[in-house]
């Protein structure tokens, strides 16, 4: 029988997710949850984008979603700007007996080290209480910077060092809030916004460090953090709104792991909006973005993944890949032991379930 699913939020990543729940046979979307009063009382299909009816109207009320008795909740709201909120919330489903499967806070994916255990722990032992598990996963913090090293890491006989990026152009991406409040592009040059304030970053990343620290089994002596900004040389608009001249349009920041001084995990992030500035800095293996992971060692390596997608373009595809992972997880959450559950207690996800002869690819992940 299929998994009975809460869906709680329509954003940027909420949205495909749902999408690929409607579309999927080995789930039933039971209830979806919003914030935005003008999405309350809207078709789940018509939300998704899938050009369907299905009779499930979404509604502003986590506790009457919670009431459906679903076996398991996507949790997919913004927590950026609202961690605490979105802290309560998954504890609040693990309290009801309720799997999780979340996008956010993303620092969940790895919280020891980074959050005190007076947070971590109510959150742990709501879902062992309540005979459930907890997940939460991402693009980067994400697949691209635990399953993609680990796995080509799988290989080598010594490492060294390792060095995830992500290389794109964020013109096309349409979170304001994301954009404006939390990178602070627009502003000022030293203006610096709420990510970039001292520790905000390993806060962010350092989730991301100190699990590949665990999955390598070594030590880090402390993380650092750096940025660089990069003014437009005249103003321009972007998706999210407009880039005044000699405001932030180019950014690049990295958080980086020492052990015994010297630099041996580093999460390496250049993020544009256009593709002529900063030409020195680390350039995309294809137009628009890609991830790539570096591994010096014995052997080396140098992999550059590149999403696309039928449906939108880079920016949309790193949407859609977290989406993806998320949704493929569901059933290894479900089955997991009850608890906070990181990617080390998950089994090797292989995209079961996934193939499009399974139903139909004009169905599954489509609009």
């Amino acid at each position: 029988m299929p998994l009975k699913v809460l869906h709680v939020a329509t954003g940027n990543v909420g949205t495909i997710v749902l999408r690929h729940l409607l579309t999927d046979p080995r789930f039933e979307v039971v209830g979806v949850v919003v914030s935005t009063p003008e999405k309350v009382g809207r078709d789940a299909g018509e939300l998704a984008g899938t050009g369907t009816t299905t009779g499930i109207r979404a509604i502003d009320s986590l506790d009457a979603g919670i009431a459906l008795g679903p076996d398991v909740a996507t949790y997919c709201a913004i927590g950026e700007t609202r961690f605490f909120e979105a802290l309560a919330d998954v504890q609040k489903l693990a309290e009801a007996g309720i799997n999780v499967a979340a996008t956010s806070p993303v620092t969940l994916i790895w919280p020891w080290g980074t959050l005190p255990d007076s947070m971590i722990d109510p959150i742990d032992e709501a879902a062992r209480k309540g005979g459930v598990s907890v997940f939460a996963t991402g693009v980067d913090p994400g697949w691209a910077n635990d399953l993609l090293p680990f796995a080509i890491a799988s290989t080598c006989q010594r490492i060294d060092r390792v060095v995830c990026s992500e290389i794109a152009d964020y013109a096309t991406y349409d979170g304001a809030p994301v954009m404006f409040d939390v990178m602070g592009f627009g502003r000022e040059v030293g203006d610096l916004p709420m990510l970039f304030k001292p520790g905000m970053l390993t806060a962010a990343w350092g989730v991301t460090l100190r699990q590949l620290a665990t999955g390598f089994g070594i030590e880090l002596d402390e993380i650092r953090e750096s940025v660089e900004q990069e003014p437009a040389p005249e103003a321009f608009d972007i998706t999210a709104g407009h880039i005044p001249a000699g405001g932030v349009a180019a950014l690049r920041f990295k958080i980086i792991g020492v052990v015994d001084g010297e630099e041996k995990l580093v999460i390496d992030h250049t993020t544009r909006l256009r593709p002529d500035l900063r030409p020195d800095w680390p350039q995309p293996a294809q137009d628009g973005g890609s991830y790539r992971v570096e591994i010096t060692g014995e052997p080396s390596y140098r992999v550059d993944v590149c999403p696309t997608s039928e449906i939108g373009d880079h920016n949309y595809v790193a949407i859609a890949t977290a989406a993806g992972r998320l949704v493929n997880a569901i059933p290894d959450v479900v089955a997991a032991e009850p608890g906070l559950r990181t990617f080390f207690d998950l089994p090797f996800n292989t995209g079961r379930g996934a193939f499009a002869t399974t139903f139909g690819k004009e169905t599954h992940g489509t609009r």
